[in-house]
């Protein structure tokens, strides 16, 4: 697994650097399991690959799930405590699937919480304000209360962006943005005019254009 998340890294890093060097200021996103998160040498090693191409740490969010934490609950509250000192942005994905969130939520150095797609798929919108509505809803409160980031996953119709977007969530991730695809079939430009209200401006610089993210 070390191997496979090192190569993994390397080459989100890798492109990354290459769209920036275009005039995108994207961000890139990495899973990581939960003996990744285990790893001492998680934070150096992410750091070192980063200067190396000549990014900041800005441009790199890590991804980690309920499950992978709870798997140990302190050496996991360390590890994430020095990716945070180290300017890196750790994420809670999946949220909402676990019994533990509220439990570990303010005690874990985290930057960002990600709605899972269970939520945002069972969006009706037909004015009968349902439960997954109230808990998208409640998600994003609770995010921003605690001065987090919100990103709402499988945003697959434009009538769930609009809906994320006046609820107040920061990013949307879906198929109505983007559909997998590689590198070079990537329209950039069409992908930031398509992706209107939903923009991430806490990452971008001042003065200049929001970074989004894609995928």
């Amino acid at each position: 697994m070390g191997q496979l998340t090192a190569f993994v890294l390397e080459h989100a890093i890798a492109q990354c650097a290459r769209w920036r060097e275009d005039g995108h200021p994207v961000t890139v996103a990495v899973n990581l399991s939960t003996t990744n998160l285990l790893d001492t040498g998680l934070p150096a090693q992410v750091t070192g690959l980063l200067a190396a191409a000549g990014l900041p740490t800005s441009a790199l969010v890590l991804e980690i799930t309920e499950s992978t934490v709870m798997a140990d609950l302190d050496r996991s509250k360390e590890i994430i405590q020095q990716l945070s000192d180290a300017g890196l942005l750790v994420s809670i994905d999946d949220f909402g699937t676990g019994f533990s969130s509220l439990a570990y939520l303010s005690e874990l150095a985290v930057g960002e919480l990600k709605i899972d797609r269970m939520f945002t798929g069972r969006l009706s919108l037909d004015g009968s304000h349902g439960r997954d509505e109230s808990i998208i809803r409640s998600s994003i409160e609770l995010g921003h209360s605690l001065g987090l980031r919100v990103v709402a996953e499988g945003v697959e119709r434009q009538d769930h962006f609009g809906f994320l977007a006046a609820a107040g969530c920061d990013v949307a991730q879906g198929y109505v943005i983007s559909f997998p695809q590689p590198p070079a079939d990537l329209d950039l430009d069409a992908i930031d005019r398509a992706s209107g209200p939903l923009l991430d401006r806490s990452s971008a610089p001042a003065g200049g254009p929001p970074a989004v993210r894609r995928g």
